[in-house]
């Protein structure tokens, strides 16, 4: 699993600064104290010389401090992870690992095009795992003021699936943030979820895609699966619709949607079920539209964005035969952050909450918007685009 990112880089700001480097000088003495943690938890004196031959990793605190100029659209962000090739691959694998599938249905409840999916956003189906050393990228965040704590307990699981496991450190590598694997599991989510998938009695998550799958299977299941559900669907709205309703945090009856004249993509009636679903408008009143249920949520469990939950289920779609949106994204510019964060501010001004004003446009953001856009008479979409920037910061009539 991917450490959580609300944001999408486009442009990098990457720069060796002091204060990044600053971050090193206790380095080793951050390093002991871990050690005698490790010690204290029953570490063999193997593992624990490990420890000390890892090396600070300075560009690992450059991206974990690293802020995207801009935030990548709805639509740019679909095509990246929806592409042909992916796609293509994806169906390839459901075929080849078929016999796997069917079995991990049948034990967790998850259907393999999803497992699919999510193995080819994460990994793109193994085919690049991460190159950033495992224990060393830990340790660095951990010995990191920002977030010590968590990755401080992120380490030591780590050096526990080393011994428990019999890991070769020299071969774990991943992302920048120790995510590791075929699925890209931080060590703690290992430790509670992951299996062995291919009855060698050892759990390795690089090596055995069988292990990646039972494990990514186990995890979604503990997060709550519902057989026999769906993530969602696309739907299309009437053209009178009231899009305040929208938002994960509003979730209806699948009847009371058909009342308000919400159909399938097709034009066909919504399934007779008795569901709850939240309406999801990702890029605004032109862009497609989607009703999500409760195995969304369990996604979102898994990465907590939107968009990467919309992606997997998209994705899954298509993978088992299923055509692309009937609705397509709209062809937008992206906005910058600094433009995000005075929209943001301009919403407080105006006494609408959008949050934390940290140019990143989330459900707080697009509801803020939406309840703005609704006492000024227009389409509530909560969806930022360059008109809706305009009139968000053009200058305010006086009262005079």
């Amino acid at each position: 699993m991917k450490f959580p990112r609300l944001a999408i880089t486009v442009t990098f700001l990457l720069a060796a600064t002091g204060s990044v480097r600053a971050e090193f000088e206790n380095f080793d003495q951050c390093l002991e104290s871990l050690a005698a943690r490790a010690e204290a938890q029953g570490r063999s004196p193997a593992v624990l010389a490990l420890v000390a031959s890892l090396a600070a990793q300075q560009q690992v605190l450059e991206l974990d401090r690293n802020q995207p100029e801009f935030v990548q659209t709805f639509g740019r962000y679909l095509a990246l992870r929806l592409s042909a090739t992916r796609l293509e691959n994806g169906r390839a694998q459901r075929r080849q690992q078929a016999e796997l599938l069917q079995e991990l249905t049948a034990r967790y409840g998850v259907p393999g095009h999803y497992l699919i999916a999510f193995w080819g956003l994460e990994t793109n189906y193994g085919g690049y795992l991460g190159n950033t050393p495992t224990l060393d990228a830990l340790a660095t965040l951990a010995c990191d003021a920002r977030r010590s704590d968590f990755f401080s307990q992120e380490f030591l699981i780590a050096l526990e699936l080393v011994e428990r496991e019999q890991l070769n450190p020299d071969v774990m590598r991943g992302s920048w943030a120790g995510a590791m694997g075929h699925t890209q599991f931080l060590p703690s989510t290992w430790q509670r979820y992951a299996r062995d998938g291919d009855g060698d009695q050892r759990i390795d998550l690089w090596n055995s895609e069988a292990d990646a799958l039972a494990s990514a299977a186990n995890f979604l299941a503990q997060l709550g699966w519902v057989r026999g559900q769906r993530w969602g669907r696309e739907v299309r709205l009437p053209p009178d619709f009231a899009y305040e309703l929208a938002g994960r945090q509003q979730p209806r009856a699948l009847a009371d949607w058909a009342q308000l004249g919400v159909r399938r993509a097709d034009g066909g009636d919504l399934p007779v079920a008795d569901l709850e679903a939240a309406l999801l408008v990702p890029a605004g009143a032109d862009g497609p539209a989607f009703l999500v249920y409760d195995n969304f949520n369990v996604i979102m469990g898994w990465n907590h964005s939107e968009a990467y939950a919309l992606s997997v289920g998209l994705l899954a779609d298509q993978i088992a035969g299923s055509a692309g949106l009937v609705q397509q994204p709209p062809d937008e510019p992206a906005l910058a952050r600094a433009q995000i964060k005075a929209a943001q501010g301009a919403l407080a001004a105006r006494g609408f909450d959008p949050g934390p004003a940290d140019g990143l446009w989330g459900p707080a953001s697009r509801s803020a918007l939406s309840a703005y856009q609704a006492t000024a008479g227009e389409r509530a979409d909560g969806h930022l685009d360059q008109a809706a920037l305009g009139a968000l910061l053009a200058p305010r009539e006086s009262g005079n």
